[in-house]
């Protein structure tokens, strides 16, 4: 189920908060749980198996290992299993398709003995995946074991942030689980994060994405149309992936859960590292705390290792987003930029005064290096990446204008501005401006944000009465 559906937001999401508004206590917690495995099993039933299965795994694991104390060799061995058992799982569902379509392409003569398996992707079974981990993981590193396994069921699948993030750390929400408190101010300001995200999917991330698909789905393009396509697909994944993770924090704000930022204008990075500081914070942070700092992080004794532990965590990065060779190298692409950059100094010069011209061309060099890095993101192959980033340079024979270019640049104008401005923390700072000024003004400005964004959801419901194109890139995550 959808965010974006009618079924979600006039039917599902009334009934789910108005009962649990009104339900004592801890009986929200089961109720949440109810709703959060029919909510993961509206679209395929069978996959709520995975789910729960994936819950009574790591619940039974963590009670064990909790349980060790002090036999380290014991409680090491139990986290091993249990890591074998969660990556192998997520290996099943999501790599193994991959795996045999590859080893049957490599060997030929041997592909009548390696089996054709066409398995079902389990919609968001990266993202549990990783929070059943960190949980493990972190009660191995001395949390205390939840006993109640309907808790642990309801962090594990709570619907909001369930198939497309953040990634929610077990720590930051445990107490929020058994003692939370819903107040009007953290349900108001739920609602407008929730439309504020809602409005950015339909009107921005669904609109750009008409563009973004023309281009990569029509062959003879134009220079001119291959940067604007590529330019599309820029925005409408950050939009995309940007308006989920708002409307899963204002759902959780909803429901009294407080889940940590995900973006922070990603696009007005000055670096390639501040970039991934700033795009998916949460699976940046996992990363870094799960797989670069047990290898040694940036504290090693020498270089070569540096580069060691920053690949690794950048081929995990790509292998992450997909079983794909695209996905591979688009990861391993960010790895040899950040490490260029860590071992240069760049992000440290970026921050010290002077040098502006310079800032100003790394800063253009960066944004381009995201933007091309989408395009292998986006690309069905390696090849088709390279033929379309060869389109872009004028390289294939490609005229700079065309028809479509035109067309395009004039149709979707209103939505290419808005797009550019509302990637920049613009209206926050001259919001944050008004405000200010007087405490009248700041009504004022939370007054016509509300209404604004209500307006705004109003024509959101309205494309999507009408059949508007409603795609989801993360759901393949």
């Amino acid at each position: 189920m959808l965010f974006s559906s009618m079924e979600f937001i006039f039917a599902f999401l009334p009934v789910v908060m108005g009962i649990n508004l009104i339900l004592p206590g801890k009986a929200k917690n089961y109720w949440l749980l109810a709703c959060s495995l029919l909510f993961y099993a509206w679209g395929e039933p069978s996959f709520v198996f995975v789910m729960i299965g994936s819950i009574v795994l790591n619940y039974v694991m963590a009670l064990l290992i909790a349980g060790c104390r002090e036999k380290k060799r014991r409680k090491k061995v139990l986290l091993t299993i249990d890591i074998i058992c969660n990556l192998g799982l997520l290996f099943v569902f999501k790599y193994l398709n991959f795996v045999t379509r590859t080893l049957r392409s490599w060997f030929p003569r041997l592909a009548p003995l390696i089996p054709a398996t066409s398995i079902l992707l389990p919609i968001g079974i990266s993202f549990f995946t990783f929070q059943a981990l960190s949980y493990v993981i972190d009660v191995y590193r001395g949390t205390p074991a939840q006993r109640n396994p309907a808790y642990l069921g309801l962090y594990i699948s709570l619907f909001p942030q369930l198939i497309a993030g953040p990634i929610v750390r077990y720590g930051t929400i445990a107490e929020q689980i058994e003692h939370r408190k819903i107040t009007l101010d953290s349900f108001s300001e739920g609602i407008i994060v929730f439309l504020r995200g809602f409005n950015k999917k339909i009107l921005l991330a669904n609109v750009l994405a008409e563009v973004a698909d023309k281009a990569f789905g029509t062959s003879d393009i134009s220079v001119g149309m291959a940067w604007l396509g590529a330019l599309c697909y820029m925005l409408q994944i950050y939009f995309d992936f940007g308006g989920y993770s708002d409307m899963a924090i204002g759902l959780g704000k909803m429901l009294g859960f407080q889940f940590e930022k995900n973006f922070d204008y990603p696009y007005i990075s000055r670096t390639v590292t501040e970039f991934w500081r700033r795009w998916h914070i949460s699976l940046g942070s996992w990363f870094r705390d799960y797989a670069y700092f047990p290898l040694g992080g940036s504290r090693v004794k020498s270089k070569m290792l540096l580069v060691r532990n920053l690949f690794v965590v950048w081929l995990l990065t790509g292998i992450w987003h997909g079983a794909e060779w695209t996905f591979i190298l688009w990861g391993m692409l960010y790895g040899v930029l950040i490490v260029a950059e860590k071992l240069s100094g760049i992000p440290k010069r970026m921050a010290e005064p002077g040098n502006r011209g310079w800032k100003i061309i790394y800063r253009v060099f960066t944004l381009l290096v995201v933007l091309l890095g989408w395009v292998l993101f986006r690309a069905e192959s390696i090849a088709q990446a390279g033929v379309y980033l060869r389109t872009m340079f004028g390289l294939n024979g490609a005229g700079m204008t065309d028809n479509l270019l035109t067309v395009s640049l004039w149709n979707y104008r209103t939505v290419l501005l808005a797009g550019v401005l509302c990637s920049t923390p613009l209206f926050a700072w001259l919001k944050g401006r008004l405000a200010d000024r007087s405490e009248g003004m700041a009504a004022g400005t939370e007054a016509v944000s509300w209404i604004l964004q209500l307006a705004l959801f109003l024509v959101s419901v309205g494309a999507l009465l009408m059949g508007a194109h409603n795609p989801f890139i993360y759901f393949n995550f």
